[in-house]
């Protein structure tokens, strides 16, 4: 069976500022989609539409609250005022696929078409018969991706295999939630469904057994389910994320289909290094035969530190894992990203990286196929990196400016803080202090330090409003939330002024509080204000 992913109910569902009337015509139109369920006998290709139709706004944003519940609790109730046998077709589904708050007012509606006398679709008795038959994994020997195969049936009948790609290296650049580390579960980018349920096992155990880089094996439904719902919280919290375009067809029945596998699983935890245990790796690295001939040992192991504080944080916990996308990632995006390097360590990383991959192979019992692809990855991507590193010393920024502001050698902060305090060099009298200061002696991340910054900049201020400024510079100095700097520049783009900026920033953390949610939408909100005339 080929995915039916390529459609899309017609229309856009986002209500943001949208009349009434121009809702309900969206909504019709889905109805409209709907009819095709009235043409189907198969129960799975009905879910299959259901799903499609619920996964048109997946992935979107309301104003008002939950999507699901703004758009798919308001659907429920158009379908069920329609009254048509289409309707009652996509509210049977619902049942089945909606969220709890969906399925509940479905139920309820269907029961009242079906007393008026509205036919019931002829897979309606089949479609809640659904059972889980074995769960599998098709995975590489690195560890980046899974492609998990969970099979099901409608009472032994009409088997069918959803196929879910959990992917590992794509978490590892998004933001880090607030437990320190993504979930151990990844990323699910993206699902599919096959009839060809044989076929489909007997390629994976093929592979399984003659690619040295790949490994087949069964899973416990329960653990299937847990680490699958993990993924899937993950991914569906994280904005926009790389799915591919035709995961939200198949949410809903991704969704649906977890809840049919039995609960109680338990999803391995990742062990915590801290600094005395990441030391000792890097002891024993340093001193093994595969790191003898890095010649600048002290470049060498402040490179080393980078690589296992990498795998550490942002990939959950799997210092020792080295596979080819992981290298790339970690040479041409986290590096050029995150870390303010030397010029001894910019020239030693790639030479330690090469040495690492041959130490740690050898250390996880990696095939040495493994080995080779992942170091030829390595110099593949040593000729980009000097390129991709944005040395900030090549634009002519002071060296010791760069150091005060990037205490942390956190790369990807210093636009932020110099947009926040960019004013840290010279001598000057400050209103209310006698004598004169030199701002190039303050310490940005002193506290201390950086309210006289602000007096500097805010002569005469009263202490309300340096309090006001002083708040607004820690959030942006810490990236807290990363959506305050994504705010600030889209205003920058389009004319605002820095002060202006810095005011309506300002006004927003005052008017949301502690609260973190509206934070984020009133800075969503911000960022498409119409620039200044």
């Amino acid at each position: 069976m080929s995915p039916r992913s390529q459609r899309r109910p017609p229309g856009d569902p986002a209500p943001e500022g949208r009349p009434p009337g121009e809702i309900s015509a969206i909504f019709d139109g889905m109805l409209q989609h709907a009819r095709e369920l009235l043409a189907v006998r198969s129960p799975l290709d009905a879910e299959l539409i259901v799903s499609e139709i619920l996964g048109s706004w997946w992935g979107r944003r309301a104003e008002g609250g939950d999507v699901e519940r703004v758009i798919g609790e308001e659907l429920v109730e158009h379908a069920a005022r329609a009254a048509t046998p289409a309707a009652l077709a996509l509210l049977t589904g619902i049942c089945y696929l909606g969220t709890p708050g969906q399925a509940v007012r479905a139920e309820r509606a269907v029961l009242e078409l079906m007393d008026k006398g509205v036919p019931r679709p002829a897979w309606a008795d089949r479609v809640g018969t659904i059972a889980h038959e074995g769960c599998y994994v098709s995975r590489d020997v690195y560890g980046d991706q899974d492609s998990i195969v969970c099979v099901y049936s409608y009472g032994g009948a009409e088997r069918h295999a959803l196929v879910v790609l959990v992917d590992r290296t794509k978490a590892t650049v998004l933001p880090v939630p607030a437990g320190g580390r993504p979930p151990a579960g990844g990323l699910v980018r993206d699902a599919w469904v096959s009839s060809k349920v044989d076929r489909l096992l007997e390629h994976s155990r093929h592979e399984g057994r003659t690619n040295p880089l790949m490994r087949f094996e069964e899973l416990d439904p329960r653990d299937t389910r847990a680490m699958l719902q993990r993924a899937l919280e993950f991914t569906n919290e994280t904005p926009d994320p790389p799915v591919n375009d035709t995961f939200g067809s198949y949410h809903a029945f991704l969704r649906a289909r977890l809840r049919a596998l039995p609960p109680g699983g338990h999803v391995p935890q990742p062990p915590v290094y801290g600094r005395d245990r990441r030391a000792k790796i890097a002891i024993q690295f340093l001193a093994s035969d595969e790191a003898e001939d890095l010649s600048d040992r002290s470049a060498a192991g402040r490179c080393v530190d980078r690589i296992i504080d990498y795998g550490c944080t942002h990939d959950f916990g799997r210092p020792l894992r080295v596979s080819p996308v992981k290298a790339e990632m970690f040479l041409l995006d986290w590096l050029p990203r995150k870390v303010l390097l030397s010029p001894s360590e910019q020239e030693a990383v790639p030479h330690v990286l090469a040495s690492w991959v041959r130490w740690a192979g050898r250390r996880t019992g990696l095939p040495e196929e493994g080995v080779r692809a992942t170091l030829d990855a390595v110099w593949d991507a040593t000729a980009k990196f000097a390129s991709a590193y944005r040395d900030p010393s090549a634009f002519g920024l002071d060296r010791d400016l760069v150091d005060r502001l990037l205490p942390d050698g956190d790369l990807e902060a210093l636009p932020r803080r110099a947009f926040a305090l960019p004013f840290l060099s010279g001598r000057h009298r400050l209103s209310g202090r006698h004598g004169w200061i030199d701002l190039a002696t303050l310490d940005p991340a002193d506290p201390a330090d950086r309210r006289v910054v602000l007096e500097f900049e805010h002569p005469g201020a009263d202490p309300a409003h340096l309090d006001a400024h002083e708040r607004l510079t820690l959030r942006l100095w810490d990236g807290d939330p990363p959506q305050l700097w994504e705010t600030a520049q889209a205003l920058l783009d389009v004319g605002f002024e820095r002060h202006d900026i810095l005011h309506r920033l300002i006004a927003l953390l005052d008017r949301c509080g502690d609260d973190p949610r509206a934070l984020r939408e009133a800075l969503r909100v911000l960022r498409h204000e119409a620039p200044p005339e």
